[in-house]
């Protein structure tokens, strides 16, 4: 069950995505709050996976809110006006969507959502207050479970990654830019423009080159300070 949450100051837009929300399955709405600062206060601890958020709000505008709580959840942007859109995507949201709100076009925002979470899960499984140890990879046509203590290096592939683990290779569509974001632990460090390195997994470190099994990864210029830095916490 996806747990949603619905903020716009207008009680009427409220109604609406209720509506729709009930008509939905799978759907469950957490709460509706036409006072943005209340909703704040209250995402966490209602354990929402996706929010309703409209642009313009007295006090705290949907833009704002996003970049608060980014990460802790999703977000569908609802608005009148259609020159937020780019910002909004610029924030990673899931989708955009012009009032009046048909129904149709809501269920079109749900399907993006459910794909997005099954690529993506954490935000519908985990505790707010602990983050996963692990992380979900398309590959082929699985999606699969990975521990990030299970991570030797990553590689990145022009449009793939390779996921070395002790035991196997995974490939995976996606950038190491995306993906590097995703390692949401501070044992993970970009070390090259193709590389990223889990520091628990290093057996030595020799001119310049970092040796994790049989593999020699070399330590690009532009990320040697971070990761001398690194080394020396």
């Amino acid at each position: 069950m996806i747990r949603c949450m619905i903020i716009d100051d207008e009680p009427l837009a409220i109604d609406l995505l209720k509506d729709y929300v009930s008509k939905t399955e799978g759907l469950e709405l957490a709460g509706a709050f036409t006072n943005p600062i209340e909703a704040l206060q209250q995402l966490d601890e209602l354990k929402v996976n996706v929010v309703f958020l409209d642009v313009q709000m007295p006090e705290l505008s949907g833009i704002q809110f996003l970049k608060i709580k980014k990460g802790r959840c999703h977000f569908v942007m609802t608005t009148a006006y259609e020159q937020y859109a780019l910002e909004g995507f610029e924030h990673d949201v899931v989708d955009y969507l012009l009032k009046p709100v048909s129904l149709d076009r809501f269920m079109i925002a749900v399907d993006r959502i459910k794909k997005r979470l099954s690529n993506n899960p954490g935000p519908e499984i985990q505790d707010s207050k602990k983050s996963p140890d692990y992380i979900f990879v398309k590959s082929e046509y699985k999606t699969l479970r990975i521990n990030f203590a299970d991570i030797q290096y990553v590689e990145g592939l022009s449009d793939y990654v390779q996921i070395h683990l002790s035991d196997k290779k995974i490939l995976s569509l996606d950038t190491l830019k995306n993906f590097n974001e995703r390692l949401i632990t501070d044992n993970f460090i970009r070390v090259h423009k193709s590389f990223i390195i889990n520091m628990n997994h290093i057996d030595h470190i020799e001119r310049n080159q970092i040796i994790i099994g049989e593999k020699r990864i070399p330590i690009g210029g532009k990320y040697l300070k971070d990761f001398q830095e690194l080394l020396n916490r």
